[in-house]
């Protein structure tokens, strides 16, 4: 059974919610850091099937300009400072840390698999105060090749030493689980709220409301 755990970070461990301030500041709207996110996210799955890599940070600012370009508003210099900044600094979901530290006790091995570049996400883990879990930080940018393509996934079972069927990734994005599934990982769902699976991909065989269900489950299926 998987006794390795890798974790995606935004969104799953990493309250994206906290940067909604500073889109009501740019756009006058809370709801376009969202807007952004997905503009992000389709950005990074195009360049992902097309074989045009850039790393997600740069994807992150073409996102912005383009939502900027769509909703007629100007992004400064100082405001796109001012959102990596916020990338860097969000907070934990009020659920992560004990659940992190249930796992732990219960003899699991945890590392993070992000899209974002490495100091990026050492630099998150850092300010959230989560560093010390996760034995490994892994990112994407490593083999060039952003989550959900199969190669990052396969590059954590290796850098775990592990077969990628030992991998569980937890995550609360439809397209990060269909993309560790069908690269031979097991994984987990964490329905955040507005997250829901894609009912045209396999289904995970733990899916929770919250990270507590989820460890309840994966404590119950692979301890």
């Amino acid at each position: 059974m998987p006794r390795v755990i890798v974790f995606d970070v935004n969104e799953t461990l990493l309250d994206l919610a906290a940067l909604d301030p500073l889109f009501t500041e740019i756009a006058g709207d809370a709801a376009v850091r969202r807007e952004w996110f997905g503009q992000l996210l389709q950005s990074a799955l195009v360049a992902t099937v097309t074989d045009a890599y850039a790393d997600f940070a740069e994807i992150a600012r073409s996102a912005l300009a383009m939502i900027g370009q769509r909703r007629g508003f100007t992004v400064s210099e100082s405001q796109r400072e001012a959102i990596q900044t916020g990338m860097r600094t969000l907070p934990p979901h009020p659920d992560v840390r004990q659940n992190l530290e249930r796992l732990r006790q219960a003899g699991f091995r945890l590392a993070t698999l992000t899209n974002n570049p490495g100091q990026v996400v050492e630099a998150q883990l850092a300010h959230a105060g989560l560093r010390d879990f996760f034995e490994q930080t892994l990112s994407a940018d490593t083999v060039r090749r952003l989550k959900p393509a199969p190669e990052p996934y396969r590059m954590a079972a290796e850098r775990l030493g592990v077969e990628i069927g030992q991998v569980r990734l937890v995550a609360a994005h439809a397209w990060d689980i269909a993309g560790a599934l069908r690269a031979g990982c097991v994984a987990a769902f964490v329905a955040r709220p507005g997250m829901v699976l894609d009912p045209l991909a396999p289904v995970p065989d733990v899916v929770g409301n919250d990270l507590t269900e989820v460890v309840d489950r994966i404590i119950e299926r692979d301890r």
